[in-house]
């Protein structure tokens, strides 16, 4: 089976993405979905690690607001820093594009199931895995599939349910 334009086959997870990450930060006023993707690069890791960003609405009058979802906790820390973020944001976009930035508080884990993490981990230091009893259950609950990449896949997303339901 042969796909034009592929040479190897595979294509990167972020050329896949693309357009669909760029059409849900439109549908937030995300111009330049750069500022989703590269937040901490934008605004510096102690930024990125206490705020993230939520949308950008355009008012009447010149320039958007920036909206920067937070803890409680450390909203008086970046109420200081509005400016900083403002003048890191508009030069991601080239111009004077951001006039204001709101903050906007919740609880650091949330309200509901899919919680808010502020966890910025810099590349390279991702979270450890499932401990290997928890992978060897997971394998055993999907022992009977023939398929090895749906074997594969199932068992991934079984470890990541069993590690979930022993931190809660």
């Amino acid at each position: 089976m042969s796909v034009k334009g592929r040479k190897s086959g595979f294509k990167r997870a972020a050329t896949l993405l693309q357009s669909r990450i760029r059409t849900a930060g439109e549908t937030r006023g995300f111009a330049v979905t750069r500022l989703l993707t590269h937040w901490p690069d934008i605004v510096g890791p102690d930024i990125a690690r206490a705020a993230r960003p939520v949308e950008v609405s355009y008012g009447r009058g010149f320039g958007a607001t920036l909206t920067v979802l937070t803890t409680g906790a450390e909203a008086p820390m970046l109420e200081m820093q509005k400016e900083t973020i403002r003048e890191r944001v508009n030069a991601c976009y080239g111009y004077a594009a951001i006039s204001k930035v709101r903050l906007t508080q919740t609880a650091a884990t949330g309200f509901s199931e899919g919680r808010a993490d502020f966890e910025y981990r810099p590349a390279g230091k991702e979270p450890a895995g499932p401990d290997p009893e928890t992978l060897r259950q997971a394998d055993e609950a999907v022992a009977d599939v023939a398929n090895d990449g749906l074997r594969a896949a199932l068992g991934r997303l079984g470890a990541n349910i069993l590690t979930q339901s022993k931190q809660h």
